[in-house]
C-alpha cells in the first residue's frame, strides 16, 4: 500500500511523468491533424499555442488521474513504477500540478483561439477525471468505452481552434477514435489481465473472459472502420484518404480477427494481442497523417 508519509522530494522529471508523455504524443497528433485539416488558416504563433493548450490539457487529465488512482497504481506491475505508488512524489503536489495546468491550459486556449476551443478542452479534460476516472473505472466494464470520448476530442479542439466551429469532419474524426478506442485497450487489456485482477479493476476481460473480449474487439472494429473511411464517400476528403483509410482499416480487420481466433489465456501466448495493439496505434497515427496529406493535396 502507497505510503505518502515516506515520498521523497519530487523532481522534474516525476513532474513530466505526471502527464504520460507517451499517450499525450497521439493526443497532439490527432489535435494537430484536426487543425491542419480545418477549412481555414491560423497564425502559426496561435496555431503552436492551440497544439501547446491540447499538450497541457492532456497533461493535466493524465495528473489527476494519476493522483486519484493512486492505490490501483501501487497494485500493478506496469505502474508501480509512477512517481506516486513509488513514492517519489505526495498526493498533493500532484493534485495542485495537475489543477494549476487544466485552469492555465484551458484560459489560454480560450485567450488565444476562441472560447469555444477552450470549452470542448475543458470538457475533455473533465470527462477524462470526473466520469472516466472517478464514476466509471472501478464500477463498470464499459469505462473505456464510455471513457474514450476523452481522447476523442482532440482532433475536435483544433479543428474549433481554427474555424470556431464544429462540422462533421471533426465529428466523424471524434466518432473513429470513439470507436478506436475499446479494440485498443482491450487488445492491451488481454496480455496485461492479471494486472488489472490484482487491483480490481473491472475491464473486460477480468469479468467477461478472454473470449468475450475478442468477440467484442471485432465488433467494434466494423464501425471503427466505417467511421474511418465514411469522408470519403461524404465528399469530406479525397481518394488518397479514402484508400489509405480503407487499406488500413482492413488490415485491422484481419488482425483483430486473429485476435479472435486466438484461444490462449496467458500472455506468452498472446501475440496476436500484442500485434493488434501496437499496430492500433500505429493505425490512427497514419490515418489522421493520410487526411492532413489528402487536404493538403486537395486544396
Amino acid at each position: 500500500m502507497y505510503d505518502q508519509s515516506e515520498s521523497l522530494p519530487a523532481e522534474w522529471r516525476d513532474f513530466v511523468a505526471l502527464t504520460k508523455p507517451r499517450v499525450m504524443s497521439l493526443v497532439v497528433f490527432t489535435g494537430l491533424c484536426g487543425l491542419l485539416a480545418a477549412p481555414a488558416h491560423i497564425h502559426p504563433i496561435l496555431g503552436f499555442t492551440a497544439i501547446l493548450c491540447i499538450a497541457l490539457g492532456a497533461g493535466a487529465a493524465a495528473a489527476l488521474n494519476m493522483w486519484y488512482e493512486v492505490d490501483l497504481d501501487a497494485k500493478m506491475k506496469r505502474t508501480a513504477s509512477r512517481p506516486l505508488p513509488a513514492g517519489r512524489m505526495d498526493r498533493q503536489s500532484a493534485l495542485h500540478f495537475g489543477v494549476g495546468l487544466g485552469v492555465f491550459s484551458v484560459l489560454l486556449m480560450g485567450l488565444a483561439t476562441n472560447w469555444l476551443a477552450a470549452g470542448v478542452l475543458a470538457v475533455s479534460i473533465l470527462f477524462y477525471v470526473l466520469v472516466y476516472t472517478v464514476w466509471l473505472k472501478r464500477r463498470t466494464p464499459q469505462n473505456i468505452v464510455i471513457g474514450g470520448a476523452a481522447g476523442a476530442f482532440p482532433p475536435v479542439i483544433g479543428w474549433a481552434a481554427v474555424t470556431g466551429d464544429v462540422t462533421l469532419l471533426p465529428i466523424l474524426l471524434f466518432t473513429l477514435i470513439f470507436l478506436w478506442t475499446p479494440p485498443h485497450f482491450w487488445a492491451l487489456s488481454l496480455f496485461v489481465r492479471s494486472d488489472y485482477a490484482a487491483a480490481g479493476v473491472p475491464m473486460l476481460p477480468v469479468v467477461a473472459g478472454p473470449r468475450v473480449t475478442r468477440q467484442q474487439i471485432a465488433l467494434y472494429t466494423l464501425p471503427m472502420g466505417a467511421a474511418a473511411v465514411a469522408p470519403w464517400p461524404l465528399g469530406l476528403a479525397g481518394p488518397l484518404y479514402g484508400i489509405a483509410a480503407s487499406a488500413l482499416s482492413l488490415a485491422f480487420l484481419v488482425l483483430s480477427l486473429l485476435v479472435l481466433a486466438n484461444r490462449a489465456t496467458e500472455p506468452a501466448g498472446m501475440k496476436p494481442e500484442k500485434r493488434l495493439f501496437a499496430y492500433s496505434v500505429l493505425y490512427l497515427f497514419a490515418i489522421f497523417g493520410a487526411l492532413v496529406l489528402d487536404r493538403w493535396i486537395l486544396a
